[in-house]
């Protein structure tokens, strides 16, 4: 409302100030010799206090290019999605892991696979300083646990690009909590284990992409 109010005001501001010179220039007798320009000026130059109108630029309403958002929150799962010029983003489920203080140690992501021997793929990413020899050990709800090895480490963290069978999802939906065991490098006799929560996985893996195997 305010940004039309301005506009509107400004547009009539300029044809009454335009309405205004015509009629003084037609009360105006007129004069056989024009006024010669000042010196150092063209007859077209505009004038000094002439207005300088800002003419805007596009507010960014979404997430830039290639940002990651959240779209939609599934319990303690978040439907993270990545911006592109698609016309439908890709998105994975994401959960951020904390240590005992609450702070972010790792990070899981998850989605579907179609044409695999696996049915959800998902990337684990640890911190640098993991002793990568110990595995990555997963095991929902003090159950049987399976041990994945890490693939690379970059300057994010290191990674574990795991395979998930319909048993492992199926434990997943079932179950409470999972527990994701890391060794870090510098105390390997002192595994520290964090839980990832499956509240809301159920329904956050009901919609998230598939990516079809190539």
């Amino acid at each position: 409302m305010s940004r039309s109010l301005t506009a509107l005001s400004l547009t009539a501001f300029i044809l009454s100030a335009g309405l205004a010179l015509a009629q003084d220039t037609a009360q105006e007798p007129a004069e056989t010799t024009p006024d010669a320009p000042a010196a150092g000026t063209t007859a077209d130059a505009p004038a000094d206090n002439a207005p300088s109108l800002d003419m805007g630029q596009p507010v960014q309403t979404g997430p830039a290019l290639g940002q990651r958002y959240v779209k939609e929150t599934y319990g303690d799962w978040n439907l993270a999605c990545i911006k592109t010029e698609a016309e439908v983003d890709p998105c994975s489920m994401v959960q951020v892991l904390l240590d005992g203080t609450n702070n972010p140690v790792a990070e899981v992501s998850l989605f579907r696979l179609e044409g695999a021997q696996a049915v959800a793929g998902a990337t684990v990413i640890v911190p640098l300083e993991t002793f990568l020899p110990g595995q990555l050990t997963i095991a929902v709800d003090g159950g049987s646990a399976k041990r994945y090895n890490y693939q690379f480490c970059n300057q994010v963290g290191c990674i574990a690009q795991i395979g998930l069978t319909q048993a492992d999802v199926d434990a997943f939906k079932a179950g409470n909590a999972a527990s994701l065991r890391i060794i870090p490098a510098p105390a390997p006799d002192q595994p520290i284990t964090l839980t990832m929560s499956l509240t809301g996985f159920t329904a956050g893996y009901d919609v998230v992409d598939v990516v079809r195997n190539q």
